[in-house]
């Protein structure tokens, strides 16, 4: 039986939720085309109302509005398939049509009707958006040891630095360095 993979988007969020349906679930997408709409409860999201937006194939080949057939090459500007190689040039790429058959993997669907519960809280989103939230705030310390460091090294006084640098080339033998010179 057919197997889809749903990518659910939220305009009003700016997100986009995934979630994998099979056999009975995925029944009331076979046949349907891109633009139509489809009802949230189908697919256990009670309220909702959702429009399909596009898809892909299980080979990666881009659902395309207005072709007929599973698959076909056709001579494209631009658009879905194809995002344009400069002004006025065209290219021959294989798209699949805009009807939904048990050999597509992928549907892209947008929320056109929310319901009364958020998609995060539907999908388990909200929870991990606190943790990481509570990570950040855990990371701050650390930024204060930095700034620590920071200001240790800023105190030390110039000329301490110098002398530092002054020792170094004092160890090292100036004689050696001219005589490598003139054996080169």
């Amino acid at each position: 039986m057919a197997s889809f993979k749903l990518c659910i988007s939220d305009p009003s969020t700016g997100k986009t939720f995934q979630k994998e349906v099979k056999d009975s679930m995925a029944a009331p997408f076979l046949g349907l085309n891109i633009g139509e709409t489809i009802k949230g409860e189908s697919i256990e999201l009670s309220g909702y109302e959702l429009q399909i937006t596009g898809g892909s194939d299980y080979c990666g080949f881009p659902m395309r509005r207005g072709i007929l057939g599973q698959r076909k090459k056709i001579t494209i500007l631009g658009g879905v398939g194809f995002r344009g190689a400069g002004k006025g040039i065209k290219r021959r790429k294989t798209v699949c049509g805009h009807k939904i058959h048990d050999r597509i993997s992928q549907i892209n669907l947008k929320v056109a009707k929310p319901g009364a519960k958020k998609l995060a809280e539907i999908f388990g989103q909200e929870n991990k958006e606190e943790k990481a939230g509570a990570k950040e705030e855990a990371k701050e310390p650390k930024e204060e040891k930095k700034e620590k460091k920071e200001s240790k090294e800023a105190k030390e006084p110039k000329e301490e630095k110098k002398e530092k640098k002054e020792s170094k080339e004092a160890k090292e033998p100036k004689e050696e360095k001219a005589g490598d010179k003139k054996q080169q």
